[in-house]
């Protein structure tokens, strides 16, 4: 038999010991309480029981983790926040977490010996050290960086108090506000809040630090995105008083003389245009621009004519000219500083947020119909077949000969042009028409990916409410702008590598490995072959998506290639673009709104010897960091503008609730099917726990949810009804349940590898459970 052990005696444990304790050790944890009282074993049960005390009639305040304080005390390292000086000069701070009801003590900060003085508002991890009824802190090093997040909500008024309900659609709780928290903010108000220390019946204390809106306004949709991925809206007054001071062109110019049909001739277009001899006059050459209906800035303008050369019959001059937003944006100006910050603009259904003031953006950037605009064009010259004889770029001055819609510029084409449209103007669009059809010959030898992806298209009503959502028309006269711009934008790549001039590239990586494993993987479920081995082309992908036309997957199709390519970046090292099959790309046509295309426009004037405000030494050295700046700031535009759409269409479907629907399946989780709807594009989840009473196995090769019992399966692309059980427009949230038949009844597809639904298991496999 072992012999009995007998404990050795501890000290005595108590609420005053351990407050006598943490009195000379402040910010000490559970852990370290046990260390200093020498406890061991069932001992330290003893001290939870003790803390848990303690905490419950207010002595202590701090967690058992991170550490514990005596109420009213501060532990010897903490965050601290200046707030000002006091009238001796000195620094005055409080300290970020604060427990308890009465004021904080006094914290005077000893100024750093290096690094500055530190501002108000900044945070600091300090040493305290008390002194009487203060405290003296010392800085161990500074956490402006490290201030509490803000978090976006609507400001709800309950019975019991005051509520937060956070736009984050991935957010699971409320949080609980004091009167005294609010800062004026009303009930069904959105605001910002910051945490602070402690809770209100069970939710976590915040405070109102910015009133944004009232949600009874439709507007206010909008600024949910804007503020929750921190887009910039408001101009700096020195930003706003160089647009405002900005004048329109009235520098020299230079004659282009005019050759027939073919517009400027190679010699007025040489790589002195725009230079000391002055800009190319381009006002006689009947450009026009095309754009949406809803179209905010007008940046690109096109013309095209037959070529008069003997040696190119058949062929076509072409003509792209576009804003010359360098003209008033300059190298290290307040405007180019502020356009930089913010890399592009964000569209929304209700209002831009534009790079770039209005004063340029909308008025003298913007290539306005019969109004003189400075511009950067190119002359490309194509031969019947739609091969690039040759380009050249120029600095000028024109003048559009109309402002025209995709809409307008498709009934021309048809040969039902809109009255009153003078005949230049009609003989422009049938030279433009004539040069597109020979450009296609060249594009479809080119194959790039050719993805057929609806547009939703949010209208807004008088009242800034909804009237309709539908999907825009995919017209041929877009086709021929984006065709037009792709190739200029090639041009402008080709030229600035032969002239051995840095500059920003648009890159679109091929897939990856196991994005391509995945791919073939699920198109064996559909009898389609993708060989894994292959060196994968666009055209490979192009020869799926025709196989699926007609066909029930033909949808879902073109979302599953699409999520299997990489994302198109900007970089200063050049790639190639995958999905539009060339090696040299950059973005020079829309300089209004993206930053890297007024980088491309300085590279060339640098490199045409165009003027004095080219790129210069300091942003050739800092072109990789502008460019992994820019795609980040493109990618918050591109996410903030979703999420936008997504609370309008939100706030649409709020009066359909009940309503049913048919949809099909555009994604597949373990935790349920995203389904996306025929009539307006809607998406939103239909829960696994709404697909009936059997238990549901994620295959994720397959791309489907397979019921255990029944084998019946919801599959990508298959067709459902739905019923709309919940929208919710703060968080642009819809949730589905199942109406009706859908899905794979006893789902036997081509399953990879023998691990599919209906493929026998091997050994000791099992199901996953819930």
């Amino acid at each position: 038999m072992k012999k009995k052990t007998t404990r050795k005696n501890t000290p005595a444990l108590d609420k005053a010991r351990v407050l006598e304790l943490l009195a000379s050790n402040p910010g000490a944890n559970k852990r370290d309480l046990a260390r200093l009282l020498g406890l061991k074993g069932s001992d330290r049960i003893h001290l939870k029981r003790v803390l848990k005390e303690l905490e419950q009639d207010g002595s202590i305040a701090g967690s058992k983790k991170r550490g514990l304080t005596r109420r009213g005390e501060l532990p010897e390292v903490t965050v601290v926040e200046i707030t000002g000086t006091d009238t001796d000069g000195e620094y005055r701070a409080r300290p970020v977490s604060w427990d308890s009801d009465e004021e904080p003590p006094v914290i005077y900060v000893v100024p750093p010996k290096e690094g500055g003085a530190p501002a108000p508002g900044a945070r600091l991890l300090a040493r305290l050290d008390r002194q009487g009824d203060h405290y003296e802190a010392r800085v161990i090093r500074r956490l402006e960086s490290e201030a509490p997040s803000r978090i976006l909500g609507v400001l709800r008024e309950h019975p019991k108090g005051f509520r937060l309900e956070p736009v984050d659609k991935k957010a699971r709780t409320e949080y609980a506000l004091e009167k005294s928290d609010l800062g004026g903010a009303k009930h069904n108000e959105l605001v910002a809040v910051e945490p602070v220390s402690g809770r209100i019946a069970g939710f976590s204390r915040v405070r109102v630090v910015e009133r944004i809106g009232s949600m009874d306004s439709p507007r206010t949709i909008s600024l949910i995105a804007i503020h929750e991925h921190g887009i910039p809206t408001e101009f700096p007054a020195a930003v706003l008083a160089q647009a405002k001071a900005a004048k329109p062109y009235s520098g020299p110019l230079r004659p282009s003389h005019l050759i027939g049909a073919t517009g400027i001739s190679p010699a007025s277009a040489d790589a002195r245009g725009g230079g000391e001899a002055g800009r190319v006059d381009l006002r006689a050459i009947p450009l026009v621009t095309i754009d949406p209906s809803d179209a905010r800035d007008h940046d690109d303008a096109v013309w095209a004519g037959p070529d008069d050369d003997p040696k190119n019959p058949g062929g076509h001059v072409c003509l792209v000219a576009i804003a010359d937003v360098a003209h008033y944006v300059t190298p290290g100006s307040a405007l180019d500083k502020e356009a930089f910050k913010r890399g592009n603009s964000a569209y929304f259904p209700d209002r831009v947020v534009p790079m770039l003031p209005e004063e340029l953006s909308a008025d003298l950037c913007s290539l306005k119909e019969g109004l003189d605009r400075p511009c950067l064009a190119v002359r490309m010259v194509f031969d019947v077949k739609g091969r690039k004889r040759s380009h050249t770029f120029l600095r000028g001055l024109m003048r559009s000969a109309a402002r025209l819609t995709y809409q307008q510029a498709q009934a021309a084409f048809e040969g039902r042009p809109d009255k009153g449209m003078s005949e230049t103007v009609q003989r422009t669009l049938a030279q433009l028409w004539a040069a597109y059809r020979t450009l296609t010959v060249e594009r479809t030898l080119r194959d790039p990916l050719d993805l057929d992806l609806p547009e939703r298209r949010v209208a807004l009503g008088p009242d800034g409410k909804v009237a309709s959502i539908a999907y825009r028309d995919r017209l041929e006269s877009m086709k021929l702008i984006e065709e037009f711009m792709v190739l200029a934008n090639v041009c402008a790549a080709e030229s600035l590598e032969e002239k051995r001039t840095p500059l920003i590239y648009r890159v679109h990586d091929t897939p990856s490995r196991e994005k391509l494993f995945a791919f073939s993987d699920f198109l064996r479920t559909l009898n389609l072959n993708f060989a894994r081995g292959q060196v994968v082309k666009p055209g490979a992908f192009n020869r799926i998506l025709t196989q699926g036309k007609g066909k029930p997957h033909e949808a879902v199709l073109n979302d599953i290639v699409l999520r299997s390519q990489a994302q198109a970046v900007y970089d200063d090292v050049n790639i190639g673009h995958f999905g539009l099959n060339l090696a040299k790309y950059a973005h020079f046509t829309s300089p209004i709104r993206r930053y890297a295309d007024l980088i491309v426009h300085r590279a060339l004037i640098r490199a045409f010897g165009f003027g004095e405000d080219g790129l210069t030494n300091g942003e050739i050295g800092k072109l990789k960091a502008t460019a992994e700046h820019i795609t980040l700031t493109e990618r918050r535009a591109m996410a903030a503008e979703r999420d936008s759409t997504d609370r309008y269409v939100a706030a649409y479907m709020a009066d359909r609730v009940g309503a049913e629907f048919p949809a099909r399946v555009t994604g597949v989780t373990r935790f349920g099917l995203f389904v996306r709807l025929a009539e307006t594009g809607a998406e939103g989840l239909l829960p696994v726990r709404a697909l009936g009473g059997e238990f549901f196995r994620h295959d994720e090769r397959a791309q489907a949810l397979v019921g255990e019992r029944s084998g019946h399966a919801f599959r990508m692309g298959d067709p459902v009804t739905v019923r709309l059980e919940e929208a919710a427009p703060v968080t642009g949230g819809l949730r589905f349940s199942l109406a009706g038949a859908g899905g794979t009844p006893a789902f036997r597809g081509k399953a990879p590898r023998g691990r599919g639904p209906g493929a026998a298991k091997k050994p000791g496999f099992r199901p996953k459970k819930r």
